[in-house]
């Protein structure tokens, strides 16, 4: 055994957590889970000793090297990020070092001397192969080239950004090797690719694991247990991420059967002794039963599951086929050129992900999308709304209430109907903007982004911030969404629920891939997403050849009738004008409505069938 908590119990003004016992050993992998503010952060740091209980007992092995990584709080050092590497293998080096010096005063040594250099260097050896310090180097180099900083060993540490602090004090825990790997939300900052690469290298690792993650991939690639922080209490259940799911839904239902069925024998009791009590010739049989009761072990109500945010996104009208276009346009940033002569076409009802790694332009790309740029086409009765990852359009300083009203036309009811819905209760709508957590306000910024009606959503990094529940939900919302969707997202199971096609940027290019991620990672022999545990479904994005034939021949006749209504609108635009010119010629008059009568009557036509198509 690793860690054992046992009846620990803290809080601040009221107790956050209450009797939490749980055990952590040798080699496990284990997940926790719970929602914002549940105190998932604090069991951390009363595992890693930063804080103590107010009551019971946290007991950890003698002698035990323990790895935390937290959220925030990233490496910092003078040093360059291969000399921060070298640091943590500093011993390697040392033996390395006094091996050579060893082996080069041998080769002039003789009697005692030679002999005790001979069993130095033999001592000296066997260190060296315990610990493979011949391969220290090449070990800095595949952590570091894993986690993308390949091209930045140079670079002073701190001279980085917050998250790349994060992302090298992980590469060192991953260096260090130790008993137990603490990781709090250790998937932020990082790229899909590099995703991969630390799932791979976790999965071989022998550190035991306790991982906290929003990232329902990598916990399902890297546990076998589960422990859920729920309103103060703890639950084990064993099983990664997905069995975890079916497992708290079946205890709850037992939990709650043994509960009625005790309180069905409870009120049977109780209504014996109450009858029978009083009478002196029933009153020892129900004295008998005021001790069954008295001896009983009362089971808890078991807590109901927290309710869950729900989103819907619902639109006022369809936009004609094609919704964004952009042809043969260059993009940079910062004096960067991220892409180089690129185009791009979305279509009505498709729901596309942009992927790449990081600073290949993601985001900058959205943006660009909504600039009113000349090289950007909006489709006719297109009405796109954004999604902020910073949520940067927010006024910190207003009242959550009122950030929402004054962007929409609903009542006040209908408004604080909304954010509830979406999470936000009573008490949180009076607070300030600036008060709400990260999670808390992408909740308000989806809850607004709902009030908008629009057919074509932009998000990027919707994901961000939330809690597991709220992106299930999102993911419920957005699958039901009849409008088009355009995201960015490091989530991969949030990509893999919604994406029925894949653009990529890739080398200054943006690449456009029909089908969905998981077709998309084996197009490019890529690590196939692992599938949830629960009933294998059909993807819903998913078309076979014969539909994606019959979906092709529908969209060109479909832009043919576009095209076709749009020279009919001209055509009955001139025609009309000239009606008003000549209205004194009598025979002209008539051609002119003679034509106008055909091409409205085709127009009707075109329309009905247009109808079909959309």
């Amino acid at each position: 055994m690793l860690v054992e908590f046992k009846n620990v119990t803290f809080g601040y003004d009221v107790p956050l957590l209450r009797n939490v016992s749980f055990a952590l050993h040798e080699n496990e992998r284990v997940g926790l889970l719970g929602g914002n503010g549940e105190g998932k952060t604090t069991i951390l740091k009363l595992l890693a000793g930063e804080l103590s209980p107010d009551d019971g007992t946290v007991t950890r092995k003698n002698g035990m090297r323990l790895g935390y990584l937290e959220q925030t709080g990233g490496f910092t050092s003078d040093s360059t990020v291969y000399g921060a590497m070298k640091e943590v293998l500093s011993e390697d080096e040392r033996l390395l070092t006094a091996l050579k010096e060893a082996s080069e005063a041998l080769s002039t040594a003789e009697g005692a001397a030679y002999s005790a250099l001979s069993a130095r260097i033999e001592s000296l050896q066997r260190a060296i192969a315990a610990r493979d310090s011949y391969h220290f180097e090449v070990r800095i180099k595949t952590v570091l080239g894993g986690m993308g900083f390949e091209h930045m060993l140079t670079q002073k540490v701190d001279t980085m950004s917050g998250g790349e602090r994060t992302k090298l004090k992980l590469c060192r825990l991953l260096l260090e090797q130790p008993d137990l790997l603490v990781l709090d939300e250790p998937t932020n900052h990082l790229d899909i690719k590099t995703l991969f690469w630390l799932e791979e290298f976790l999965s071989s690792s022998k550190s035991a694991l306790l991982i906290v993650s929003h990232d329902r991939y990598f916990l399902d690639k890297l546990t076998s247990r589960t422990l859920e922080l729920d309103r103060g209490r703890l639950a084990s259940y064993k099983g990664s991420y997905s069995k975890y799911k079916v497992l708290r839904e079946e205890r709850f239902k037992e939990e709650m059967r043994a509960y009625e069925r005790q309180q069905e024998e409870i009120a049977k009791l109780q209504n014996y002794v109450d009858r029978n009590l009083v009478r002196a010739t029933t009153a020892k049989s129900a004295l008998s039963r005021v001790n069954r009761l008295e001896r009983m072990d009362v089971l808890e109500k078991p807590l109901p599951p927290l309710p869950q945010p729900k989103f819907r996104f619902e639109t006022e009208e369809k936009p004609y086929e094609k919704v964004l276009a952009a042809e043969r346009f260059d993009l940079g940033a910062g004096g960067k050129l991220l892409l180089e002569n690129a185009s791009f076409c979305l279509m009505r009802g498709e729901r596309a992900a942009l992927v790449g790694s990081n600073g290949t332009g993601k985001s900058t790309l959205l943006k660009f999308f909504l600039s009113g740029d000349r090289k950007v086409t909006l489709g006719r009765m297109a009405k796109p709304a954004f999604y902020d990852q910073e949520n940067a359009d927010l006024d910190p300083e207003a009242r959550v209430l009122d950030a929402m009203w004054e962007r929409c036309t609903l009542s006040q009811t209908d408004v604080r109907k909304t954010l509830a819905q979406a999470g936000l209760g009573a008490e949180d709508i009076e607070k300030k903007v600036k008060e709400l957590s990260g999670g808390m306000r992408a909740k308000l910024s989806l809850a607004i982004l709902e009030t908008q009606r629009a057919n074509l959503l932009i998000l990027d990094e919707p994901t961000n911030h939330l809690d597991l529940p709220a992106r299930e939900a999102l993911e419920d919302a957005l699958k039901a969404f009849e409008g088009t969707l355009l995201f960015v997202s490091h989530d991969r199971r949030f990509i893999e629920s919604l994406a029925t096609v894949i653009f990529y940027i890739e080398g200054k290019s943006l690449n456009r891939f029909e089908g969905s991620y998981a077709e998309f990672l084996a197009s490019r022999s890529a690590q196939p997403l692992p599938r949830p545990t629960e009933s294998p479904k059909k993807t819903e994005g998913y078309r076979s050849k014969e539909e994606r034939a019959k979906e092709a021949q529908a969209r060109n006749r479909t832009r043919e009738i576009e095209a076709r209504l749009e020279a009919i609108e001209d055509e009955e635009k001139a025609l009309n004008e000239e009606l008003i010119s000549c209205a004194s010629d009598y025979k002209k008059v008539q051609t002119i409505s003679e034509k106008l009568g055909r091409i409205r009557a085709e127009s009707d036509v075109l329309y009905a069938e247009y109808e079909t198509l959309i």
